[in-house]
C-alpha cells in the first residue's frame, strides 16, 4: 500500500470512530427514550433491561454505519480541500480518482463486514430481542396488526383488516386454519381487541360467518350477526410466539428465507391446482394467466346461460322446475365465486409475504454496498464544499442519508404491495446514489 494510501485511511479511519459513536448513542438514546414506558410498572431486573437495550444495538448499529461512514468521508476530504493537501496532489500530477480510491477501498472493507453482520449477527439480535420482548409484555399481551397484512401470530386463524385505529378496526376478515375439510371465513364491519392476563378477545360487529365444506361446495352455511367474540388464549398466543421455528423476515438469515420462499411457492402451487380442479368441474377452462376478474366473469356466464338452458327446457318440454332446484343452482355458482375470491386472496397473501423475504435479502446487501457508493458519493463532496468542520459534514450527509433512507423505505413499500419488482425496489436507492456519485465525482475532477 503506497504512503498516500496510507495516509488517506488514516485520516478516514478516526473521523469514522468518531462519528460511529456519536450517531450510535443519539439513535440509542432516541431508542431509550420510547422505550421508557414499556419497563414502568414491570418490576424488572436491571440485568433484564441492560439485555433488551444491548439486543437493540444491533439495528441501531446497522443504521449508523453508512451514516457514520458518509460524514467522516466528507470531513476528510472537506480538510483536505480546504487546507489545499488536494491541490497540492492535483499540482503532483495525482488524479481524483486516485485521491478518492482509499476512499472508497476503506468504505469497500467497511461495507463487507456491515454485509456479515447484517447476514449473520442482525438476524439473531433481532430475534432474541422479540423473544425477550415478548417476556416482557407478557403481563398485558398486545397484537400487532398493521393494517392490509395478514396477522398469522393468532393460532386458529388468519386476519386481516383494512384500517386500524388504537384497539378499534374496520373491515376485517377471518380465515380459520383448520386442518379439515371445513372452511370458516368471517367478515365483519368492524372490530375490537381487548386482552387480558388469559385471554385477548375480538369483538366483531355487523358482519357474517361462512362456512364451507372444501369437498362439497353445495354444503354451505351463512350466519348474519350483529355482535359476534373470538376469545384466543393468551398461553396459546404466546407459545407459538415464542417457537423456536417462528422468525419473522428481519430475524431470518438468506438461506432461511430462501427457503419460506420455496415452501410458499409449493403452496400456491396446490392452490392453483385446487383452483383448476373447481374450475374444470364447472366446465371453466383454466390457464395461469387468468385472474379472478375474469375468471367470476366466466361464472356469470355460465350463470346466465344455465338460467337459459332452464327456461328452454321449460318452453320446450312443458314441465315445471322446482323453484329450490334454481335457488340450489344459483347458491352453489355464488359459493365458487366467493371460495375463488377466497383462494386468490391466499396467493395474494403469499406474494406479498415472497416480496417481503426478497426485499429483505437484497436489503442485506444493498445497505452494505451503501457503504461504497457513500465513500464514492462523500469524498469529491467534501472536496467540492472545501470545508471540513463537523456542522457541515454532518448536514450535508443527513440531507444525502434522509433522501437514501427514504428512497429504500418507498421502494421497499412498493415492493412488499406487489407494485414494484423487488430486486429493483431494494437496489433503486442505489442506483441513484451511484449517478449522484458519478456526477460528483465529474465536477470534482473539473475543478481547478
Amino acid at each position: 500500500m503506497s504512503t498516500l494510501n496510507k495516509y488517506l485511511i488514516k485520516e478516514s479511519l478516526i473521523p469514522f470512530l468518531l462519528s460511529l459513536g456519536v450517531i450510535t448513542m443519539v439513535l440509542f438514546l432516541q431508542f431509550l427514550i420510547r422505550a421508557v414506558d414499556r419497563f414502568l410498572g414491570k418490576g424488572l431486573d436491571v440485568w433484564i433491561i441492560l439485555e433488551y437495550l444491548y439486543l437493540n444495538l444491533a439495528w441501531i448499529i446497522a443504521l449508523s454505519v453508512p451514516m457514520s461512514l458518509l460524514i467522516s468521508t466528507v470531513m476528510t476530504y472537506g480538510r483536505m480541500s480546504q487546507d489545499n493537501e488536494v491541490t497540492a496532489l492535483k499540482a503532483a500530477g495525482v488524479s481524483v480518482f486516485s485521491i478518492i480510491k482509499p476512499a472508497v477501498l476503506f468504505g469497500g472493507l467497511i461495507g463487507l463486514l456491515l454485509c456479515l453482520f447484517n447476514n449473520f449477527v442482525l438476524p439473531d439480535m433481532n430475534y432474541h430481542a422479540r423473544l425477550l420482548a415478548k417476556d416482557i409484555y407478557q403481563k398485558k399481551p398486545e397484537l400487532t396488526i398493521e393494517p392490509g397484512y395478514f396477522i398469522n401470530t393468532i393460532p386458529q386463524y388468519s386476519m386481516i383488516v383494512r384500517e386500524m385505529d388504537g384497539n378499534e378496526f374496520k373491515d376485517v376478515k377471518i380465515f380459520s386454519k383448520s386442518s379439515g375439510s371445513e372452511q370458516t371465513t368471517i367478515y365483519a364491519d368492524k372490530g375490537k381487541l381487548t386482552s387480558n392476563q388469559d385471554i385477548v378477545i375480538l369483538d366483531l360487529e355487523n358482519g357474517e360467518i361462512h362456512e364451507i365444506d372444501l369437498e362439497n361446495y353445495n354444503h354451505y352455511r351463512k350466519i348474519k350477526f350483529s355482535t359476534h367474540q373470538i376469545t384466543i388464549s393468551i398461553d396459546d398466543l404466546l407459545l407459538n410466539r415464542s417457537s423456536e421455528s417462528v422468525r419473522t423476515d428481519r430475524e431470518m438469515k438468506v438461506p432461511q428465507m430462501i427457503e419460506k420462499i420455496k415452501k410458499n411457492e409449493q403452496y400456491t402451487v396446490q392452490i392453483d391446482k385446487r383452483i383448476k380442479t373447481l374450475l374444470e368441474n364447472n366446465k371453466i377452462q383454466w390457464n395461469k394467466d387468468m385472474n379472478l376478474d375474469s375468471i367470476l366473469m366466466a361464472i356469470e356466464v355460465l350463470k346466465e346461460n344455465n338460467e337459459q338452458i332452464t327456461a328452454d327446457k321449460i318452453y320446450q318440454d312443458g314441465i315445471s322446475i322446482p323453484e329450490y332446484e334454481k335457488k340450489e343452482k344459483l347458491r352453489s355458482f355464488n359459493n365458487i365465486s366467493r371460495q375463488l375470491e377466497n383462494e386468490f386472496m391466499l396467493i395474494s397473501n403469499y406474494e406479498k409475504m415472497n416480496n417481503k423475504y426478497l426485499v429483505e435479502i437484497h436489503k442485506k446487501f444493498t445497505l452494505a454496498f451503501a457503504c461504497l457508493l457513500f465513500a464514492m458519493t462523500g469524498a469529491p463532496l467534501g472536496i467540492l464544499v472545501k470545508r471540513g468542520g463537523i456542522t457541515i459534514a454532518s448536514g450535508l450527509s443527513i440531507v444525502f442519508f434522509l433522501v437514501y433512507y427514504i428512497l429504500l423505505i418507498w421502494g421497499e413499500q412498493l415492493a412488499d404491495r406487489n407494485l414494484l419488482d423487488p430486486t429493483f425496489g431494494s437496489w433503486m436507492p442505489n442506483i441513484i446514489l451511484f449517478i449522484v456519485g458519478g456526477i460528483l465525482l465529474f465536477l470534482s475532477d473539473k475543478q481547478n
